[in-house]
Formats: C-alpha cells, structure tokens, sequence
C-alpha cells in the first residue's frame, strides 16, 4: 500500500469521524458506574473480560464496596469471592486492594484526577487512566487504545504501529483533542457492531468509503 500523505490522511481520518459521529450519535463508556471509583474499579475488572460481564458483578459489588476503605479492608478471599465470575478475579482482586490502600493512604481515599498520579496507583496503566480521565472527569488526556481501537486504527491503516504507547500518540496527532475521548468510543462501538476480528461486515460497513484494507463488493 503506497504510503499515505499527511494531508490526505488528516482529510480520510476527518471523513471517517463525521461518519462516525453520525452512526454513533449516543456512543458513550458500556462500564457502569456512579462515581470515578466505581469507574476505576470496573475499568481494572475490564482487562480480558467484556464490559456486561463486568456490569454483571459490579451491581452487587458496588451495593457492598461503597468507598475505597471499603475495597482495602475487605478480607481477600471476600473479594475474591465476590470477583469470582470475572477472568483473572485473584490478581484483580489483589490490584484492587492495593489501589484502594494507595487512594487511602495518599488521597483521602479520593481518585486522583491526573495521568501521573492514576498510573502510579497498582492495576492502572494509561489506557485505564485514560478511561477514568475521559470519562469521569471530562479531562482529555489522552486516547483509549483497547483491542477494538487498536484492530480498527490498523485496518483503517491509521498508524503502521502496533504498541499501543504509539499508536495513541498517532491517533492524538489526528484527531482533535475535544474528541480524543468520543474517538475511542466510536471505534469501540463500530468494533463490536461491525468490524469484530473475525468476518468484518464489509459489504454494509459505515467506513468503506475511507477503509483502505476493506473488501469491496467485487471481493465477496
């Protein structure tokens, strides 16, 4: 594939987001929450498990567990009990805890709401710190880069990288930072609706026109 100008690609990749926004009018963060608690804790539960899932055992943890003293008491095997329906449930409920005594000991038992201060918490890298800041506290720090935006921003041949570090620097220098947060949810949502890993929609999907990779009709 010949290599894509900047300009052409600022120009694709401004196509591909008023599409977007037209088919996801209402796209938005599938994880339950109420609080930026709430939201850091089903966001750790989230790695290697899908978001209804995690809604699923967070209705009852989160009527259990109200604060963060909460989750850093609790006995483990209590915890882990409690997680036992989500994959990994042992170290996440361990990367919990360890979160919750950080937030206790060092911030009044409040989330902090900067980048540096989330991903020194146990359990918090920067796509995790990148959700609570988009999301609970409106703060555009960065792009979440999961499995659906990184599969999406290759086949849309939107960056030639494959750490997810690089591919966010990529997509921040595409699209502009009022919607760094939307963006992911965009592509989250037509990841799962149309371009899943295996067997893409192609013939039906939003994002043809723009999609370099795509099969076209005379491929099927």
């Amino acid at each position: 594939m010949p290599r894509e100008s900047q300009a052409r690609l600022r120009a694709r990749v401004d196509q591909i987001r008023g599409q977007l926004r037209l088919t996801y009018p209402d796209a938005c963060c599938e994880l339950n929450y109420t609080n930026p608690l709430e939201l850091l804790v089903a966001t750790i539960l989230s790695a290697q498990c899908s978001d209804k899932q995690v809604n699923r055992v967070t209705v009852d943890l989160f009527q259990k567990h109200r604060n963060a003293h909460d989750f850093a008491t609790a006995p483990r095997a209590e915890l882990e009990q409690d997680l036992r329906r989500i994959g990994l449930f042992r170290n996440k409920a361990r990367s919990i805890q360890r979160c919750c005594r950080r937030l206790v000991d060092e911030h009044g038992g409040q989330v902090p709401d900067t980048m540096d201060a989330l991903t020194r918490l146990e359990g918090v890298g920067r796509k995790t710190a990148n959700v609570v800041l988009g999301n609970a506290f409106g703060q555009k720090e960065g792009v979440v880069v999961d499995t659906h935006v990184m599969r999406l921003t290759r086949r849309l041949a939107l960056s030639q990288a494959t750490q997810p570090e690089r591919i966010e620097r990529d997509l921040m220098s595409l699209v502009p930072r009022e919607e760094w947060t939307l963006w992911s949810h965009w592509l989250i949502a037509h990841g799962r609706r149309r371009c899943p890993s295996r067997n893409p929609d192609c013939a039906r999907c939003e994002l043809r026109p723009w999609c370099p990779t795509g099969a076209r009709p005379n491929e099927h």
